[in-house]
């Protein structure tokens, strides 16, 4: 009987050997690095978790109630050989462990310019960075080509051995940009910008996906990362130009904005320049003020009361398209209006030249003196 049920279970050891442990055998230099930590981390608790397992399992064995030769001694209570070797042996593996993690923490910080594309290379080797501009939709990738002027979604691809500057952020959500045989995962958040730097070293096409919970299509949000030559990428280049693709610019990166799931490969032979400068700063759609705008306006005191009326509300929502309307309704700010530009006049057809360098004023707020007194004045009475 026991030998039947070992050979039922030789199927599952064949599709256990079908397995990729993609993390233990990563095709970049970073990925490849942070494969050294996780292995050289888990040796060096292993120093200690290993030998306290056997010795669990000796104690157990050996101080049996059976075992009548083993020394029973119910007086013993300290041995200073013992407290040395239980404290001491610990206490290096956590100095070791800590400085490991110490070193590569700052040495793979994902904002850190690479200092090398393979073991060996030194940074004479090292070719000029490769950008990419990431965004994370709903859901699907979109990835730009500034230096090429092109645009894919759920497809990108780089060249061996060039260092990739990834530039991350999203249109609603949070996710996670992530390509297991790359380097590690960095999140993308809407206004926000994020980094990575990474390197592929061996030709091939790898999976890649968001690593964060985002709704509900978010089990498809993956994308191929293709590394190939340089002649490899540039016929990849070539052939996403002459894809008869569209232009991405603000209408078509509005509508591609808006929720999907299971988007084959779309690419674009063209983009606006300032998309992704547009997406970060969330003001794609026209007339919109960009957040780089209203920060600005803040650093320089805000606009005070007058500043809270001046909005129009949002033409398309993100929230009612997910069926999950707000309760209190968005807006933001359409425009400002100056002296040198009223209400209702065109501000864009209008040149306004600034009226002084000083902070703004709310309308109708007296600047408040720098020595002035606020304590309340004594009563003549």
């Amino acid at each position: 009987m026991k030998r039947f049920r070992i050979i039922a279970l030789l199927p599952l050891l064949a599709v256990l050997g079908g397995c990729n442990a993609v993390v233990l055998n990563p095709a970049g230099d970073i990925a490849v690095q942070q494969r050294d930590l996780v292995v050289i981390s888990t040796i060096l608790m292993l120093l200690i978790i290993l030998p306290v397992m056997a010795l669990t399992a000796f104690f157990a064995w050996h101080y049996r109630q059976s075992n009548t030769s083993a020394q029973y001694d119910p007086d013993w209570a300290h041995s200073t050989h013992l407290e040395l070797i239980i404290w001491s042996a610990p206490l290096l593996i956590i100095i070791c462990l800590g400085a490991v993690t110490w070193m590569a923490t700052h040495m793979l910080d994902p904002y850190r310019p690479i200092s090398r594309t393979t073991p060996g290379a030194t940074a004479a080797e090292i070719k000029k960075p490769l950008n990419v501009q990431v965004v994370a939709l709903d859901w699907k990738w979109l990835f730009i080509y500034p230096d090429y002027g092109i645009a894919t979604v759920n497809e990108m691809a780089a060249p061996l051995d060039q260092p990739i500057n990834f530039k991350i952020t999203a249109s609603s959500v949070m996710n996670a940009f992530y390509v297991p045989a790359l380097a590690g995962m960095v999140y993308a958040m809407p206004g926000m910008q994020t980094q990575l730097h990474a390197v592929i070293n061996k030709p091939g096409t790898f999976k890649g996906f968001s690593a964060n919970y985002s709704g509900s299509g978010f089990s498809e949000m993956r994308f191929n990362f293709i590394g190939a030559d340089q002649a490899g990428f540039d016929k990849w280049v070539a052939d996403v130009k002459a894809s008869g693709g569209s232009t991405l610019g603000r209408t078509e990166y509005l509508d591609l904005e808006r929720p999907s799931e299971a988007v084959p490969v779309k690419k674009y032979a063209s983009i606006d320049p300032q998309i992704f400068h547009l997406i970060l700063n969330m003001c794609v759609q026209p007339g919109k003020m960009c957040t780089h705008e209203m920060a600005a306006i803040d650093a320089k005191g805000g606009l005070g009361l007058a500043g809270a009326y001046n909005v129009q509300d949002i033409e398309y929502d993100k929230s009612a398209r997910r069926g999950s309307d707000p309760m209190v309704k968005k807006s933001y700010v359409a425009s400002v209006c100056t002296k040198a530009a009223p209400m209702g006049m065109d501000v864009q057809a209008a040149e306004v030249t600034p009226i002084s360098a000083t902070p703004l004023l709310g309308a109708g707020l007296p600047r408040p003196s720098m020595f002035q007194s606020f304590a309340p004045k004594p009563s003549n009475s």
